[in-house]
């Protein structure tokens, strides 16, 4: 029963979690946001002090349940484990007890922290679980869905309804993409193999609860005088935490999967209080049932069906995926018009982070680099930044799009305090940069024609047109006490490939 309890309450948590990376109109957040906001090293970031106390005092009593359960990352890995032990041979009993790599492990940790002190957002992205697991639902789970979003947006239009509308699919970062598929495959091939190797030689978080577990309340605990050595505890457990030879568990890295007590067929272990004073019961014999391997027929009829499941799902996806493909490139052929040039990124002396971020330095400070923000952004304006010691922080750029002021989705979703929540007034009076004009970029020098686009376009009224000294033709100039940064001058700046007009970031926002 505990084990069952388990598993659905791991895989809402980890569907519900996925969905938030998915879903890119925003909807769920206002139901499940929560979820993203009890990930252990967000809340220490967000300084949520209650949600960590909550979480050291459920390792306490509990055990590593916020691994098997709460952890999106390690519940992924769990599912490649067990389709593996689905597929194997030897199906589940395929692991084996083996010592703690502490020097690894705690190694790993002590240059987490040092990194998190420090500063060096980058290394500490990489390993945070939860922000790993979003990068790879943003970067590689999400393209999927949206060109599965997009087919359904078709058809949806051939019946002249707008229930889904398209949604671009691109590649925000190439470095971000790159470490996201590099994180998936090492994920994959560990848990693979080796079941919840990255939790307990890699992931800081998985290490600093693994310390605390070790004084837990409550555990599996192995009775002596039951136990037959038969072994099955070991080769089930994907922790490689059971010595069943010297009837010890390792509670450091134990995750509290349940796994073992199903395996057991003496009932030799269970789920219980680990200090309690154990009365003497009468052993089992060793006879009783050492044998779970299903018959070769079942086993080769079960295989089949997942194998041909499997491959029907893959067919469908990838006949899905391409057909949104070439409709999405037959919808770039515009009538034998001339194609327009794509904007390019403009050199900014310093970037742009969003309102609420209170400063470069504060957002650097507490992002993990989860890309929640960048994955739900309407208008296309958040990107990952491809600076070495910001690497997979959210920065702003606005050849796509521009940042609207009543648009508050980043800093309602962030979990770790990187972006502080705004209302839509408040945005509206935080300058976040200011616009800078290229004269000699301008349409109206460059090609003698009058434009004006960007004082028309700009919502804090901080653009006007002025006179030349030629005394004809007009100029934008800008008032850097009035523009707030939102790039929307930038966004529609006719000028290619860069744009006459680019928004300068602040090191330090602040309120006009």
């Amino acid at each position: 029963m505990a084990r069952k309890i388990r598993v659905i309450l791991a895989a809402i948590f980890w569907l519900c979690l996925t969905a938030l990376f998915l879903d890119f109109t925003g909807t769920l957040h206002a139901w499940l946001g929560w979820m993203a906001k009890i990930q252990f090293l967000p809340a220490v970031l967000a300084l949520n002090v209650g949600v960590v106390i909550a979480l050291v005092l459920l390792t306490l009593v509990f055990g590593r349940v916020y691994c098997s359960v709460i952890c999106p990352l390690g519940v992924f890995q769990d599912i490649i484990s067990w389709f593996h032990g689905k597929t194997a041979k030897k199906k589940r009993l395929r692991f084996s007890y083996s010592p703690a790599k502490n020097w690894l492990r705690y190694g790993i940790l002590a240059l987490f922290i040092v990194a998190l002190v420090a500063g060096v957002g980058s290394f500490v992205a990489l390993l945070a679980p939860y922000s790993a697991y979003g990068r790879i639902v943003s970067n590689l789970f999400a393209p999927i869905y949206q060109w599965g979003n997009n087919l359904l947006a078709l058809v949806d239009d051939h019946f002249h309804s707008y229930t889904f509308y398209t949604k671009d699919v691109w590649i925000r970062s190439l470095p971000t993409f790159i470490i996201a598929a590099a994180t998936f495959i090492a994920v994959t091939v560990l848990a693979w193999k080796g079941g919840r190797t990255w939790c307990n030689t890699i992931c800081p978080v998985g290490s600093i609860l693994g310390l605390l577990s070790r004084f837990s309340l409550f555990g599996p605990v192995i009775k002596k005088d039951k136990c037959v050595s038969c072994g099955l505890c070991s080769k089930g457990c994907k922790a490689s935490c059971i010595d069943f030879k010297n009837h010890r568990i390792d509670y450091s890295r134990c995750v509290d999967c349940m796994d073992c007590l199903g395996l057991c067929h003496s009932d030799a272990i269970s789920y219980s209080f680990r200090y309690g004073r154990k009365a003497p019961e009468t052993p089992a014999s060793p006879a009783e049932g050492d044998d779970r391997a299903e018959s070769p027929a079942s086993a080769k009829q079960t295989e089949g069906k997942e194998t041909n499941g499997r491959r029907a799902f893959m067919t469908g996806a990838l006949l899905a995926a391409g057909s949104a493909a070439l409709k999405a490139q037959e919808m770039k052929v515009d009538g034998g018009l001339a194609a327009v040039e794509d904007k390019q990124i403009p050199h900014r002396d310093t970037k742009i982070v969003p309102a609420g971020s209170v400063s470069i330095r504060h957002l650097e400070q507490h992002c993990t680099g989860c890309q929640l923000c960048v994955s739900i952004c309407p208008n296309d304006v958040l990107r990952p930044s491809t600076s070495l010691m910001s690497l997979m922080q959210p920065q702003m750029s606005y050849e796509r799009g521009f940042c609207r002021p009543e648009c508050t989705r980043c800093s309602e979703v962030c979990p770790a305090g990187a972006i502080l929540k705004v209302s839509p007034e408040e945005k509206t009076a935080i300058q976040i940069g200011h616009a800078v004009v290229d004269l000699e970029l301008c349409l109206v020098n460059a090609h003698q024609v009058d434009c004006g686009n960007c004082a028309r376009h700009c919502p804090a009224g901080a653009i006007s047109m002025v006179l030349q000294e030629d005394g004809y033709s007009r100029v934008p100039a800008v008032n850097t006490e009035k523009c707030i940064g939102c790039g929307a001058c930038e966004y529609v700046c006719p000028s290619r490939p860069i744009s006459a007009i680019h928004v300068e970031g602040h090191e330090v926002h602040r309120n006009i």
